[in-house]
């Protein structure tokens, strides 16, 4: 069911653009699929326009592309240690596609960071490299993850599935996190907009009120945007650490 055009949900709606049903199954071009396809040629844009033309003294395309690099390159470095270093252009491409999903939204186009459909799949990919890392490195000893240390026999039995049940949840923290934050920042910026058309209309100074408090918001929304990125990478670097040291 559609939402009503002047809800503040009515922004999230998926709509068809393209219909393609192979084998009765619903693959159709959407408005997500296009900004997802525009995020990244934007991202890729961005780095080859950086790093086309590189310099000892860099210039602002290029410093910023390095900045990003090196950012993330630390991050790696400090939570997975020297063996991370070849998961870099996993958590690389994480951050740049969620961060560019999550900027390119507060411009008016389709965010598809709140769907939840959407930051599952990411969170889901994450944690099928991760336990695959650590069943590729460690084998079958990888299921000592899963026993809690200095833990009791007695207690095993409850421990052992509850270890088990916390690193299900994994990817559905991960993505509820970013999904919900990208709704509530959304909305709340769609209905304080309502705020200075409705007050407007009635008196102009009341209308002020609500829009002296736009580009505060909107300065938040930005700052949440970057931080979800930053939350998203780092938590997939410390995933990535526990697969590949295995501390039992």
């Amino acid at each position: 069911m559609a939402a009503d055009a002047h809800s503040p949900l009515a922004q999230f709606e998926i709509k068809t653009i393209a219909e393609l049903t192979p084998f009765g199954i619903d693959a159709s071009f959407t408005n997500a699929s296009l900004i997802m396809v525009v995020v990244v040629g934007l991202i890729t844009l961005f780095i080859v326009a950086g790093m086309n033309k590189a310099t000892i003294v860099p210039g602002r395309f290029q410093g910023m592309v390095e900045f990003f690099y090196e950012f993330i390159a630390n991050l790696l470095q400090e939570n997975t240690g020297p063996k991370g270093k070849q998961f870099f252009p996993l958590v690389f491409s994480l951050f740049m596609f969620i961060l560019g999903a999550n900027l390119i939204g507060l411009f008016g186009a389709f965010t598809f960071t709140s769907h939840i459909i959407v930051t599952f799949a990411l969170a889901m990919l994450v944690i099928t490299v991760v336990t695959f890392v650590g069943f590729a490195r460690h084998g079958l000893h990888f299921t000592s993850y899963f026993v809690p240390q200095g833990a009791p026999m007695w207690l095993m039995p409850l421990m052992i599935p509850l270890e088990i049940i916390s690193y299900l949840i994994r990817p559905i923290s991960l993505s509820v996190r970013l999904f919900a934050n990208m709704v509530a920042g959304h909305v709340m910026l769609t209905v304080i907009g309502g705020f200075v058309v409705g007050l407007g209309g009635l008196f102009f100074a009341l209308g002020a009120i609500p829009l002296a408090a736009i580009p505060l918001i909107f300065a938040l929304e930005v700052l949440v945007a970057l931080l979800q990125a930053y939350v998203f990478a780092i938590l997939t670097c410390i995933y990535l650490n526990d697969a590949i040291h295995l501390a039992h």
